[in-house]
């Protein structure tokens, strides 16, 4: 059996939504969601809430996951980088003789992924020859043929096809963006590559409705109505 870390990485502040991981969407903290989802799932060995926030190590303890120390300063600001805190987190447990064959990022501000999809892509990559998973979503109505730069003062084709391409959306090609709810891969990969990143990485696709990953306020409006509404 492969043993899997989850790390949930929460700071203090944000930009965006003022607060966001611990503001109140539907009667719970926003990084509740994310917690009770890696709780319930059946593969996940490990669960590390990682914050520089005493609240919100409270609150994590709340809902069942203890926070024994919280990351130094350096890896709590703006410029600071997810795959930094994953790696503090893994060499972290590592020097303690903790070690596990996957490393999972469960990012708080995507409320709705279930865990019956955490469980599917562990097992999906498991099960594959890649050594990497990230889940990905339709773009929908924001297709890149359809996207535009600006040259100049002149309009142009993003990508320049040399022709303006007035296909409807169901002829277009497929495509899909990193919708922010599941990253998967091998431990000791990530620690050699510092990134989530691989040539062999597995797509797993997700629902594009429910595909929400909180940056802005009208974000978090749109998970409010879909977690009234499902």
């Amino acid at each position: 059996m492969k043993s899997v870390l989850a790390i949930i990485p929460a700071r203090a502040g944000s930009k965006g939504v003022p607060n966001k991981n611990i503001k109140d969407l539907c009667g719970k903290p926003l990084i509740a969601y994310t917690i009770e989802c890696a709780l319930n799932a059946k593969l996940i060995s490990r669960i590390i809430v990682s914050t520089d926030s005493e609240e919100i190590a409270s609150i994590a303890s709340n809902y069942g996951i203890n926070v024994p120390t919280l990351r130094p300063p350096e890896l709590s600001n703006d410029t600071a980088l997810t795959i930094d805190v994953i790696s503090y987190e893994v060499k972290n447990l590592k020097a303690q003789h903790q070690e596990f064959d996957y490393v999972m990022l469960l990012q708080p501000t995507v409320p709705l992924r279930s865990s019956s999809d955490v469980d599917l892509a562990i097992q999906s990559l498991i099960d594959s020859d890649c050594n990497t998973l990230i889940s990905v979503a339709d773009v929908g109505g924001n297709h890149p043929l359809r996207m535009k730069s600006i040259r100049g003062n002149k309009l142009a084709n993003y990508i320049d096809t040399g022709i303006e391409d007035m296909r409807p959306r169901h002829l277009l090609p497929k495509v899909y963006i990193r919708d922010g709810s599941i990253y998967l891969k091998e431990t000791e990969l990530l620690l050699q590559d510092n990134s989530f990143g691989s040539p062999k990485t597995l797509p797993f696709v997700t629902d594009q409705e429910y595909a929400v990953n909180i940056d802005t306020p009208l974000d978090f409006l749109m998970a409010e109505l879909l977690l009234k509404d499902p």
